[in-house]
C-alpha cells in the first residue's frame, strides 16, 4: 500500500515547517514548497529522522506559471494541499499603506492560494476522499486595525474555503481552513513590532501567549484527517480565546 502525500507551502518555516513534521510523523511524504532555492536542512534531517521523506522544490506560489510548472512536474496523486505561504506587511494605516505592500500582499495570501488549488485540483481529484486545507487568520474574521491588506487578504481565503468546499463536496474533496490567533513565528518575528505592541497583543489574549506553530500544525492535521470526515466549508479558529470576547 503506498504511503499518502501531501503538498504544504511555505515549509520551510513557522507553521508549514511544523505542518511537514505532523504530517511526516503520521507516515506521509511531503512535498514542500518556500521561495528559498534550498530546503531547510533542520527540517529535512528531522522528517528523515521520522522515517519519511521530504521532496523540496522552490516556487514562488504568486506566480502563476512557477507553480503551474510545479505540479506539472510533480505528476502524482496527493491526498492533502495545505496551503499555508502567507506573508504580513507593514503595520500602517491605511490612508498611508503603500500600494507595492498591499499588491505584494494580494499577491502572495490570495492569488498563492488560488493558483496552488486550481494546479493541485487534478491531482486531489484522483484521490477519494482528499482535503485542502487553508491557512488563513483571525485577522479573516475580525478587523485588523494598520493591516488592511492582510486583514482583505485572509478575509478572501476564508471566502475561498467556503466556495471551495461547496464546489467539491460532490468529488470527495473537502476544503476547510485554520484561523490562527497570534502565533509564535518567524513571521512575526521579521515584522519588527514593538516590544509594547507585541506584549498587548499577549495580554489582549484570553490566555494570556501567543500560540505555538505545533498547535495550528494539530488543528490542520485534525482537519486533513479521517476523523474530521464529514466536516468541510468551515474555518477552524484556532486563537486563545481571542475571537470569543
Amino acid at each position: 500500500m503506498s504511503k499518502k502525500k501531501v503538498v504544504i507551502s511555505g515549509v520551510n518555516s513557522g507553521i508549514g515547517y511544523a505542518t511537514a513534521l505532523v504530517f511526516a510523523k503520521e507516515g506521509y511524504v511531503v512535498y514542500g514548497v518556500d521561495l528559498s532555492s534550498e530546503v531547510n536542512p533542520s527540517l529535512a534531517l528531522k522528517i528523515k529522522t521520522l522515517g519519511s521523506v521530504l521532496n523540496y522544490a522552490s516556487c514562488d506560489v504568486s506566480d502563476n506559471e512557477q507553480v503551474a510548472a510545479y505540479f506539472d512536474r510533480l505528476n502524482i496523486e496527493i491526498n492533502v494541499l495545505v496551503n499555508n505561504a502567507g506573508i504580513l506587511g507593514p503595520r500602517i494605516k491605511t490612508e498611508e499603506y503603500p500600494k507595492d505592500a498591499f499588491d505584494s500582499i494580494i499577491d502572495v495570501n490570495v492569488k498563492g492560494v488560488f493558483y496552488m488549488t486550481k494546479h493541485g485540483l487534478p491531482h486531489l481529484k484522483k484521490q477519494g476522499g482528499s482535503s485542502i486545507v487553508n491557512v488563513a487568520s483571525v485577522a479573516g474574521l475580525v478587523g485588523m486595525s494598520n493591516h488592511i491588506a492582510y486583514s482583505a487578504s485572509k478575509h478572501a481565503v476564508v471566502g475561498m474555503t467556503k466556495t471551495l468546499a461547496l464546489e467539491y463536496a460532490k468529488v470527495g474533496i473537502r476544503v476547510n481552513a485554520v484561523c490562527p490567533g497570534f502565533t509564535d513565528t518567524s513571521m512575526v518575528e521579521n515584522a519588527h513590532l514593538e516590544i509594547d505592541y507585541i506584549n498587548g497583543l499577549k495580554y489582549s489574549t484570553p490566555m494570556k501567549r501567543f500560540g505555538e506553530a505545533e498547535e495550528i500544525a494539530a488543528g490542520i492535521f485534525y482537519l486533513a484527517s479521517s476523523n474530521a470526515s464529514f466536516i468541510t466549508g468551515q474555518c477552524l479558529t484556532i486563537d486563545g480565546g481571542l475571537t470569543a470576547q
